[in-house]
């Protein structure tokens, strides 16, 4: 995955996309960065995207270690399903803050959206 920042709302190869929210604990999770307003905002953002969302993943608990439960579970969906390229995120913090997290996708050619930040991570962005 190349660091390349996008400013604008890159049309996916597919319109096929997972949903990916976490919180650290749930004491997070009603302390304003809850599951429920990240998925609002990732289900929005597909909607204005033209991006169907076709499964949505949740995790409540720390990315600092690798093994969380259904981030393990999106990413074996994603090898099972190869029409599905791309993921939504909020943040880069939601979705991983440890390197072999990062390398383990980065390995899966998929398009990363991370919404708040207006950024487009793929295989094909320049560097």
């Amino acid at each position: 995955m190349s660091n390349k920042m996008s400013e604008t709302n890159d049309t996916p190869k597919t319109n096929k996309a997972l949903a990916y929210a976490r919180v650290s604990s749930k004491e997070q999770d009603t302390e304003g960065f809850s599951i429920a307003s990240q998925q609002k905002l990732l289900q929005s953002y597909a909607a204005e995207n033209r991006i169907v969302i076709e499964k949505e993943f949740i995790d409540v608990e720390t990315a600092k270690a690798s093994g969380r439960a259904n981030f393990t579970e999106m990413v074996n969906y994603i090898k099972k399903h190869p029409n599905v390229r791309v993921v939504l995120v909020e943040k880069t913090d939601r979705l991983y803050r440890n390197l072999k997290d990062w390398v383990l996708l980065d390995e899966l050619d998929i398009e990363i959206h991370l919404v708040k930040e207006g950024v487009v991570l793929s295989q094909e962005s320049k560097p």
